[in-house]
């Protein structure tokens, strides 16, 4: 008797993801060539701040004009680009539109493969490591290292372009564009990125939500994989999770990622668990 209604609910579960896979729309291709623009304008801006002036070039300028904003609202913007968040907020719409998921997981493993690899490479020094106390505007931790890219810039850049990549709307295409750019700002405003770390963690989470995607489009398959996609959605829940008993550095924002962690792993054992079983159970009461 259990093992039929495993099976009945394991069944239930791979039709829904079915369903997902065929629920796909078509993509339009002006949303790729947005994310371009995006990483060649971050590139432009970027290219053009260090060969003037210099690598640490408009940090104490736009650190002032942040400074003029209250703490809590950098905190939050800041705290949008904890790649733990992203997973959090995958885990929304994993099982209803699984091959977007299955991009941001593509696009996210190119992305951190830029990001880390830099930070590596390079280990460039982070304003509080350069900078006197008292000449620039810190909102918590000091940090020091690995300072190129932002990896903040670069997480939602491609949480952010994925999205972009599959919406068909201006309207969305700009406000995922400036959302990413705000978070990037944020960093500059806690004062633990230059400018030109920014702008590459901009330019590099476009290109790879770019690359990320048009590799998803062709290579599909995995997206209709049930171990697969269930490995991953499990995988992702874990730093979910984290969210919980370790929302971050940033007091004031840490309501909103512990809601946010919750919502990612209540909407997982909704999709996954309850509406399959409430499926099921209608099914049965109207035999």
């Amino acid at each position: 008797m259990m093992g039929a209604s495993l099976g009945r609910f394991h069944a239930e579960w791979r039709r829904r993801l079915q369903a997902g896979v065929e629920r796909a729309p078509e993509l339009d291709p002006r949303s790729g060539v947005w994310l371009i623009r995006w990483a060649l304008v971050a590139l432009l801006v970027g290219s053009t701040i260090y060969l003037i002036c210099g690598y640490h070039g408009g940090f104490e300028r736009l650190n002032g004009i942040a400074s003029g904003y209250p703490d809590w609202l950098w905190e939050h913007l800041t705290s949008l680009g904890d790649e733990r968040l992203v997973f959090a907020l995958s885990l929304l719409f994993s099982l209803r539109y699984p091959r977007l998921f299955w991009s941001l997981v593509v696009a996210g493993t190119i992305a951190a493969l830029y990001g880390r690899g830099f930070k590596a490479l390079f280990d460039a020094s982070r304003p509080p490591a350069v900078l006197a106390a008292d000449l620039f505007n810190l909102i918590g931790p000091a940090h020091r290292h690995a300072s190129f890219p932002s990896g903040h810039s670069v997480t939602a850049a491609v949480f952010c372009g994925v999205l972009l990549f599959h919406s068909h709307r201006w309207g969305w295409r700009v406000l995922l564009t400036l959302i990413a750019v705000a978070v990037g700002l944020s960093r500059i405003a806690v004062g633990v990125h230059w400018p030109v770390d920014v702008a590459a963690g901009l330019m590099g989470g476009a290109l790879a939500a770019w690359v990320g995607c048009r590799i998803a489009q062709r290579w599909s398959g995995p997206a209709a994989n049930p171990v697969l996609h269930l490995s991953i959605v499990i995988l992702a829940a874990f730093p979910a999770m984290s969210l919980l008993y370790d929302p971050g550095d940033y007091s004031s924002a840490v309501p909103m990622v512990r809601i946010l962690g919750l919502a990612g792993l209540v909407g997982m054992l909704v999709q996954y668990g309850l509406l399959p079983w409430r499926s099921l159970a209608r099914v049965d009461g109207l035999r």
